[in-house]
């Protein structure tokens, strides 16, 4: 059930994402709704809360399991990236490099957790 809910919470992340990003290079004015700035840092606090209940529950360590390791690293650099895409990047072009630099990230933690195997470990 974890396990689920985890996945869908991160697919409702990355979408909401993906719509503030889009909501940017638009000059949209959703930007500014008190929602759009809440609610990605409950999602994402629920999304981490989640996942270090599964490693707890799994009895999975970070330091001896590497691939736990890289997708916590892969974690930050995401949010890292996601940052400076939305509130950093000064043009439009930079904004686009930092999305797909944080859409990468991303990809690699899902493949991370799907295959349990690391790639930079």
């Amino acid at each position: 059930m974890f396990k689920h809910l985890h996945m869908t919470i991160a697919v409702i992340s990355i979408a909401l994402f993906t719509l503030r990003f889009i909501w940017l290079l638009l000059g949209s004015e959703n930007l500014n709704k008190k929602w759009v700035k809440i609610a990605p840092h409950i999602i994402d606090t629920l999304l981490l809360l989640l996942g270090v209940v599964m490693a707890v529950k799994l009895a999975i360590n970070p330091f001896e399991q590497l691939w736990l390791a890289e997708k916590i690293m892969g974690i930050i650099a995401y949010i890292f990236t996601g940052y400076y895409t939305l509130k950093l990047a000064r043009n439009n072009m930079f904004r686009v490099i930092g999305y797909l630099g944080a859409l990468g990230w991303f990809l690699l933690v899902v493949r991370i957790a799907m295959t349990k195997q690391t790639v930079f470990f």
